[in-house]
């Protein structure tokens, strides 16, 4: 299918080793359902793939910063209008508060619009039923199972019913995006009213007030157009994500098209380009569709990023078969189990070529381990030549069940080790290049945020824990905490900007109570 790699084709990964796979019960149900979505609408297009192809290019290049963030595992229930302009907004403020202090262009990644699979260590768990202990089918994510124990058996019309909540989303996101909810001109519109702490609503006034004063400037001297519907100031590029764990919907997702043209242009808003910059690129990606002999190229285009997960980047498995033969720029997260040379023959395998803005690696050691694994897998990744970007998840290495058997994280930890990713990439004479966060911008009827993370600046006590505890996956920094964090980042890169070396105390009046 894809002429540059001959020796792939989408469902070549069936020949492989599968980890994490689904036991379904009627395969021809399953393979009926994943026909249907093969003839599906795309979700994304090539042009847009490419796009984030050479922004995190740029990334790699020191350029621009990645932001990646959103749901541990998105359900369907949450795939509602106020859900989705929380979480959308709330990436929108984080990423505003990382321009102020880098100067950098963010390229944002979501976790949205498709993360709703998770994978799991044992293929089934105990569960209270009726006060009795019983062991069901483990939850896979809403794709998969329900959580409650009476839908515990895989059904394929999930798969189907995640493609229109995917496209549901999708619709909403791009909808809200080309409406102006991320104009630079009215950051206040993404609502801090339910933060409670008067360092971190004051540090992020200090921040619109000064931008507004800049853009009031910029109107003065001609530099900012007047028309709304053409500034580039109303105007975002944001992507989706999530992990690629279902590889029979994945592969039916998945299409060939002949190269998408793309803009490697990004300014200090990470623009997606004006009305008439959209409109030269789609005129591209018309002569590149009907161009004679142009080469394929094989997109999933079910997301615009993809990564692999620490249970499925087995070498010689189905996961990394399959991830091997797209087009779209993947992740792969990086843990204290692997060594510096399995991580050169994995970027050996998925980018052959050395090819700028195809791999991301995504870190996630826990805070204790990271001083240990991650300067070799540095040095290793260096010697290869492979390019990559560097991202730190500082979530994932540092959960822990509370003695009432709550799983949490606590804040401290999670800036712990993202303190130490900044201190050990600028020993190594290179930079961080980006976040992975799993947080939530959703609040209930009363304006509170969810309460599954201990510590940050509200001080969330263990418990407290119970309060609005709404995760069925893993424990996401709320709205406050998750603009602590925005604020820890971006004084980081302020500082290095100034000048300054990583791990150096800053100014911050709310960070310094952060590391305390």
């Amino acid at each position: 299918m894809c002429e540059s790699k001959p020796d792939w084709t989408p469902s070549s990964w069936r020949t492989k080793p599968f980890a994490q796979a689904v036991a379904y019960p009627d395969d021809a149900k399953l393979e009926q359902v994943l026909a249907k979505i093969k003839s599906l609408p795309p979700l994304v297009t090539p042009s847009e793939i490419e796009r984030l192809r050479e922004q995190v290019a740029a990334v790699q290049r020191d350029e621009a910063f990645l932001l990646h963030a959103g749901d541990c595992a998105e359900s369907f229930d949450a795939c509602t209008h106020a859900n989705l302009t929380s979480k959308l907004g709330l990436i929108l403020s984080v990423s505003l508060i990382l321009i102020w202090g880098g100067r950098l262009p963010i390229v944002r990644v979501g976790r949205i619009a498709g993360q709703y699979a998770k994978p799991r260590s044992s293929p089934t768990e105990l569960v209270d039923v009726d006060g009795v202990k019983k062991e069901v089918p483990s939850f896979r994510g809403d794709n998969v199972n329900g959580l409650d124990p009476a839908e515990r058996t895989p059904d394929p019309e999930r798969l189907l019913a995640a493609y229109f909540h995917s496209a549901a989303t999708l619709n909403y996101l791009r909808a809200l995006l080309a409406s102006g909810f991320a104009s630079l001109d009215h950051p206040r519109t993404w609502s801090l009213a339910h933060v409670r702490s008067p360092e971190l609503r004051a540090e992020f006034s200090a921040i619109t007030a000064a931008l507004s004063d800049a853009l009031d400037f910029s109107r003065v001297i001609g530099l900012s157009p007047s028309s709304a519907s053409t500034s580039p100031l109303d105007e975002v590029d944001f992507y989706t994500s999530h992990e690629g764990l279902m590889l029979g919907y994945e592969e039916a997702l998945t299409r060939a098209f002949p190269q998408g043209a793309g803009s490697a242009k990004i300014n200090s808003h990470q623009q997606g380009g004006t009305e008439k910059q959209k409109q030269k690129e789609k005129q591209e990606q018309e002569q590149t569709d009907n161009a004679e002999g142009t080469p394929s190229h094989a997109y999933n285009t079910s997301a615009h990023f993809l990564w692999i997960g620490d249970r499925t980047r087995q070498l010689r498995g189905a996961h990394v078969e399959y991830f091997r033969g797209l087009r779209n720029p993947v992740g792969v997260k990086v843990g204290p189990s692997m060594g510096g040379a399995e991580i050169v023959e994995l970027l050996d395998i998925l980018n052959p070529d050395k090819e700028p803005g195809r791999v991301t690696l995504i870190t996630r050691y826990g805070a204790g381990k990271v001083a240990e694994h991650l300067p070799t897998h540095i040095r290793a990744v260096r010697a290869s030549g492979h390019p990559v970007a560097w991202v730190c998840d500082p979530m994932h290495g540092n959960t822990q069940t509370t003695p009432a058997g709550i799983k949490t994280r606590h804040f401290g930890t999670i800036l712990a080790e993202l303190t130490a990713s900044f201190r050990i990439h600028a020993e190594c004479g290179q930079r961080l290049q980006g976040v992975s966060l799993e947080f939530t911008g959703e609040l209930n009827e009363e304006g509170f945020s969810v309460t599954e993370c201990l510590g940050g600046s509200m001080g969330l006590r263990e418990e407290q824990l119970s309060l609005r505890y709404q995760t069925f996956c893993d424990p996401r920094l709320n709205f406050e905490q998750s603009l602590d964090l925005a604020f820890a980042v971006s004084d980081y890169l302020r500082k290095e900007r100034r000048g300054g070396q990583a791990g150096e105390e800053t100014d911050s009046v709310l960070f310094a109570e952060l590391r305390a």
